[in-house]
């Protein structure tokens, strides 16, 4: 499946930002009322860690549909890599806009860069081996499709979005069909075009599955010695895909069993966001 480009995502950044406005500003910051509403300011936005940056469109957002008076220059793009202490970006305008505008834009910020930062540092896990490191649909409700992006910011590369642009027939699927063969074969009918993808626990699955035509053979906690014999079976008739209780510690190992892809839901799941800070001067 092709990555999310940031020009295809216009309409989701401007409903993501919509909807951290409401629930943020809701119908009024009563606090920033505290300074007038003449009085101009600047400020600098600074990360307090080592960090890969995504989201910069979604702090434009903020901004943008809060006060266009708002000046936003940055002083990085995303995907770069920063140190603490760097600055961002820096802001002009109205200082009521500005603090108001603060949370918001940050939040998204902070939480976008951990996604790509967290890709980053997995790709050089596997530097070398030629693997491409999936996300998965283990994401935030509502953040999906930024998460996504983020994770193409940090040199990883998207799975499906959701369940209506690609097939992944998993146990339970299997089961109700009747069969692997079954599945795959229904799915052909169903979709013709759309990606078939399909989980194996085990060789004599992965020898169906390749009978049938899947597309991509998701190997589904397979020891090591069965991940290589699946891949010298495979033999290139179809994508393999490395998936299920992969860590740190075991990634480049299966990295170098050969499959194509490998998911991992923790780049997505489990992160933590970059420290951000904002000073104001008037």
């Amino acid at each position: 499946m092709p990555n999310l480009r940031l020009a295809d995502l216009t309409a989701e950044i401007d409903a993501n930002v919509r909807r951290a406005l409401h629930e943020d500003v809701g119908a009024g910051d009563i606090t920033a009322q505290l300074i007038p509403a003449e009085r101009l300011a600047k400020a600098t936005v600074i990360t307090r860690d080592n960090a890969v940056i995504a989201g910069t469109a979604w702090v434009d957002a903020v901004f943008r549909q809060l006060d266009s008076r708002v000046a936003v220059h940055w002083q990085v793009a995303d995907g770069d890599r920063v140190q603490p202490n760097q600055p961002l970006f820096h802001l002009e305008g109205p200082a009521r806009s500005l603090l108001t505008g603060e949370r918001s834009a940050l939040n998204f910020l902070q939480m976008l860069s951990a996604v790509a930062t967290r890709g980053a540092y997995l790709v050089e896990l596997v530097q070398g081996t030629g693997v491409k490191l999936l996300d998965t649909r283990k994401t935030l409700p509502g953040l999906r499709l930024a998460q996504k992006y983020a994770v193409t910011c940090g040199g990883c590369h998207n799975h499906r979005i959701g369940l209506f642009d690609a097939f992944l027939i998993k146990e339970n699927h299997i089961a109700a069909c009747g069969g692997i063969a079954q599945a795959i074969e229904t799915a052909k009918k169903i979709a013709p075009g759309k990606p078939v993808e399909i989980e194996v626990e085990s060789l004599d699955e992965l020898d169906q599955a390749l009978a049938a035509g899947a597309d991509i053979i998701m190997l589904d906690e397979l020891s090591l010695p069965d991940m290589r014999e699946a891949v010298r079976r495979t033999a290139g008739k179809a994508k393999l895909e490395g998936s299920g209780g992969i860590t740190e510690a075991t990634l480049r190992t299966i990295a170098e069993t050969g499959v194509d892809y490998i998911s991992i839901g923790s780049m997505t799941k489990d992160i933590k966001a970059v420290d951000l800070s904002m000073r104001l001067s008037l």
